[in-house]
C-alpha cells in the first residue's frame, strides 16, 4: 500500500545530564569486586575448615554477586564502545543481557544451597558458632561499605540497582549469620546452621525474582517499567499542532537508555517551520519521560495514512 507522507527521521543523542557518571561507577565496581572476592575466599576457607553450611552458602551467594558485579562492569565498559556498521546501536544491549544472566545464575545457586541445607538439617553437625559470627561480622562491614558506593546511582540504572540490592541483602544475610553464630555458641543448636542456609536462599530468591522479570521484559523489547505508554500518548497529544499519534513503539536500548518510534499526524497546513518546532518540543518532552532516542514520521491531516489502525 502506497504511503503518501512526508518522511522526516531525526535522531539526536542527548547524553548531557542524563548519563550516569561512569567514572565513579567504574571505581565503585572495581572496589566492590575486589573486597567481595577477598571475603568469598575467607568464607570458603573458614566454611570448609569448620564445616559450616551457612558460611559456604553465603560464600556461594557472595561469589555470585562478585560475578554479577564483574559482568555489570563489563557491560558498562561495552556501552562506551562506539556503534559500527554491524552494531548500529553499539553494544548497549549487553547491559540488559547481563542483568538477565545474573538473575539466572543466582537462581541456580539458590537451588544448590537449598538442597544442601535440607540434607544437613537431617544430620546436623557440631560447629564453632563464634567463628561463624566473626566471619559474618566482617561480611556486614564489607557489604555495607560496598553497597554505599552504589547508593547514588541506583535509581538511574538497573545494573547499579541490582548491585546495590545484592550488597544490601548480603549485609542483612551476614547480620543473620552473626546472630545465628552467637546463638549456636551459647546453645549448641547446630541445626540452626542449615536453617540459616535456607534463609539465605529465600532472601536471594526474593531479590532475584524481580531482577529476572525486569531484565526478561527488556530483553524482549517490552516497554520499560518506568514508562507508561498512556502517559506518553497524553504528553504527545498535549503538544500543539499534533492531531493524532499511532504506531508507537518504546523499548530499552540499554539499562539506562530508552528509544521510541512513532507516526504523528499534524494539523492540515502545518508549515515545515512549524513542524520543526513541534519536533523540538516533542523531543524535549520525551526526554523528561526518560526517552532519549526518538525517530518520528510525520503525516499531514489531509492524507489518508493508508492503515486501518490510525487511532
Amino acid at each position: 500500500m502506497a504511503h503518501a507522507h512526508s518522511h522526516s527521521h531525526s535522531h539526536h543523542d542527548h547524553s548531557h545530564g542524563h548519563g550516569v557518571v561512569l567514572e565513579n561507577i567504574n571505581r565503585a565496581f572495581i572496589i566492590g569486586i575486589s573486597l567481595n572476592f577477598l571475603f568469598v575466599v575467607i568464607e570458603v576457607i573458614a566454611g570448609l575448615y569448620i564445616h559450616s553450611l551457612s558460611l559456604l552458602s553465603d560464600a556461594g551467594h557472595n561469589l555470585a554477586d562478585v560475578g554479577s558485579l564483574a559482568l555489570s562492569l563489563l557491560a558498562f565498559r561495552l556501552v562506551k564502545v562506539k556503534a559500527n556498521e554491524k552494531y548500529t546501536y553499539g553494544y548497549r544491549k549487553t547491559t540488559i543481557l547481563t542483568a538477565l544472566f545474573n538473575a539466572v545464575v543466582l537462581l541456580v545457586s539458590i537451588g544448590a544451597i537449598a538442597y544442601e541445607s535440607v540434607h544437613r538439617l537431617l544430620n546436623p553437625e557440631p560447629l564453632p558458632g563464634s567463628t561463624i559470627a566473626i566471619i559474618a561480622g566482617i561480611g556486614i562491614g564489607i557489604n555495607f561499605f560496598t553497597a554505599l558506593l552504589f547508593l547514588r546511582g541506583k535509581e538511574k540504572d538497573m545494573n547499579i540497582k541490582a548491585a546495590y540490592l545484592h550488597l544490601m541483602s548480603d549485609a542483612l544475610v551476614s547480620a543473620a549469620l552473626v546472630a545465628g553464630g552467637i546463638i549456636i555458641s551459647f546453645t549448641n543448636w547446630y541445626w540452626l546452621d542449615p536453617v540459616l542456609g535456607i534463609m539465605v536462599a529465600i532472601v536471594i530468591l526474593v531479590s532475584t525474582w524481580n531482577l529476572l522479570k525486569d531484565s526478561l521484559r527488556l530483553s524482549l523489547d517490552g516497554v520499560p517499567k518506568e514508562i507508561e505508554l498512556e502517559e506518553v500518548k497524553k504528553v504527545v497529544m498535549g503538544i500543539k499542532g499534533i492531531k493524532n499519534v499511532h504506531h508507537i513503539h518504546v523499548w530499552a536500548m540499554s539499562t539506562t537508555e530508552n528509544a521510541m518510534t512513532a507516526h504523528f499526524m499534524l494539523e492540515d497546513g502545518t508549515s515545515l517551520e512549524e513542524e520543526k518546532k513541534i519536533k523540538h518540543e516533542l523531543r524535549h518532552a520525551m526526554q523528561h519521560l526518560n526517552i532519549n532516542h526518538l525517530t518520528v514520521e510525520t503525516e499531514r491531516e489531509n492524507l489518508d495514512c493508508g492503515e486501518k489502525d490510525c487511532d
